[in-house]
């Protein structure tokens, strides 16, 4: 992982003086039953999609809102990816998808217990989305719907 200091001029300034926003209260529900019983699904910000799917925008300003939908059956390795950030280096994702959607991980997962089930779909959102007003108001309450449809316990968030 990368610090302050290994990110480019333009980077840092751009941290800086980027107006992070706040949440509170911080959404959170506790568990009503353990990981070994919950279906679990993938949300990513890796902006994978299956080559079947509109890429994401990489251009939008601000950034793609939007997220795709990726069936539990999907190969990883044919997933590709429209990650935007001058801050990731993106090399080890494109070795192995599953560094940023590790669904081959949550199967092995849910063959030996540890979680109850995978969910028959996740996730994928855009990384590095500057402007997150309407993701926050309309995408997210529309993608926490769809996993609430496909009783999801647990959501596995994985960040890049």
């Amino acid at each position: 992982m990368a610090t302050f200091a290994d990110l480019s001029l333009r980077n840092r300034l751009f941290m800086t003086a980027y107006r992070y926003r706040r949440l509170d209260p911080v959404p959170f529900v506790h568990p009503v039953k353990p990981l070994a019983a919950c279906r679990v699904a993938l949300v990513t910000t890796g902006g994978v999609h299956r080559p079947d799917q509109e890429p994401f925008d990489e251009e939008l300003k601000g950034g793609d809102v939007s997220f795709r939908v990726i069936p539990s059956d999907t190969d990883v390795s044919t997933l590709r990816i429209a990650h935007r950030s001058h801050a990731f280096d993106q090399r080890g994702f494109r070795a192995d998808r599953n560094l940023g959607f590790p669904l081959d991980r949550l199967r092995e997962m849910a063959a030996s217990g540890e979680v109850g089930e995978v969910a028959p779909r996740h996730l994928s959102f855009m990384g590095s989305i500057t402007a997150p007003g309407r993701l926050v108001a309309q995408t997210a309450p529309s993608a926490a719907g769809l996993l609430a449809a496909d009783g999801v316990d647990a959501a596995l968030l994985v960040p890049l």
